[in-house]
């Protein structure tokens, strides 16, 4: 679907509510260990890097430790980045989580299994049953390569191929899923990201004749205007007609599925927010009293479910144009 954006004002977007954006009960936290990168990809919204150094501290890495050993109630434990694998505190994540029964969800770039020192990953994952959320915002070479870096497209083709070898998409508790981004656009032009289960059938294809690859799931995420793309639309003086378009495209059946309702994204720093992209746009949580949330509050009040209103903002027209976007892809 594309369409040119109209040039009146901006609704705000709890305005587009019949009620509060509530939330529900806490069962994912989605940890941000870092901003460490071995890729600088055009559409970050994390703004990552091979030159950013952020990244967990031992404190806060044992803080979340003890939530997750704490809170039966958390059923995965989502790890992003930057390239996760690269920062502090990862493996443990990772081994406290999968003792307590806790699925794991990492978000790979795929690429970081041939850097040094990262070549052991494919087998942990699968020793782990760490479900892997690749990043491959198209399955043609052009696209991927303009968005991620030249040589990508090759090194995530072999990176998939190698987890298959080690029965990703093979065995029913190996789980790899993709994802697809949209290009960022160049003019007014814009468009919503394709319908999820058609296009995943096209990877499906595609992958499986090309190269013999297989894998689960595709989700198609919608390029929010936040970090690198909120910059690239700005230059290209897109920002304001962009949202003007996933306005006009709200669609109220996503407001009950939206993954910031039951989740609680936490930054390399302890501080915790609605969802990712409120953690780049430093729009934190608000306890009932009106403080920022931090880890240790969870801690002291020994309860995670201490935020009653999810904090919006204009970008939050991206998750819910169209069929809707989450890190899970489509809402509806």
């Amino acid at each position: 679907m594309q369409t040119q954006a109209t040039n009146s004002a901006l609704t705000p977007f709890k305005h587009k509510l019949t009620s509060p954006l509530t939330k529900k009960q806490i069962t994912v936290l989605q940890i941000n260990l870092g901003k460490r990168c071995n890729l600088a990809c055009t559409h970050c919204h994390v703004e990552a890097g091979p030159k950013r150094t952020e990244e967990l501290s031992p404190e806060i890495c044992a803080q979340l430790i003890e939530i997750i050993h704490k809170f039966p109630q958390i059923q995965i434990v989502d790890l992003t980045g930057g390239a996760p694998e690269m920062n502090y505190g990862f493996k443990p994540l990772v081994e406290a989580s999968r003792a307590t029964g806790k699925q794991v969800i990492v978000r790979s770039n795929l690429t970081i299994y041939f850097e040094d020192e990262f070549g052991d990953l494919p087998i942990y994952f699968a020793n782990h049953q760490v479900r892997i959320v690749a990043s491959l915002p198209c399955y043609l070479a052009d696209n991927v390569d303009k968005m991620r870096g030249i040589g990508v497209y090759n090194d995530s083709i072999k990176a998939l191929q190698w987890l298959n070898q080690v029965g990703y998409g093979q065995q029913p508790d190996l789980i790899l899923d993709l994802v697809y981004n949209p290009q960022l656009p160049s003019g007014e032009k814009f468009s919503l990201t394709p319908e999820q289960i058609k296009l995943e059938r096209d990877y499906k294809v595609f992958l499986k004749e090309k190269f013999n690859i297989d894998f689960n799931n595709l989700f198609t995420i919608t390029n929010l205007p936040v970090g690198r793309t909120k910059l690239h639309l700005e230059r290209k003086k897109l920002y304001s007609p962009y949202l003007k378009f996933l306005e006009s495209h709200f669609n109220a059946n996503t407001v009950e599925n939206l993954m910031c309702r039951d989740e609680l994204s936490i930054d390399y720093l302890g501080n915790i927010y609605d969802c990712d992209f409120n953690q780049m746009m430093n729009l934190p949580a608000k306890t009932r009293s009106g403080e920022n949330l931090t880890v240790a509050h969870l801690l002291a009040a020994g309860n995670l479910d201490l935020i009653d209103e999810v904090q919006t903002a204009a970008y939050c027209y991206g998750c819910t144009a169209g069929c809707g976007s989450s890190c899970g892809g489509a809402l509806v």
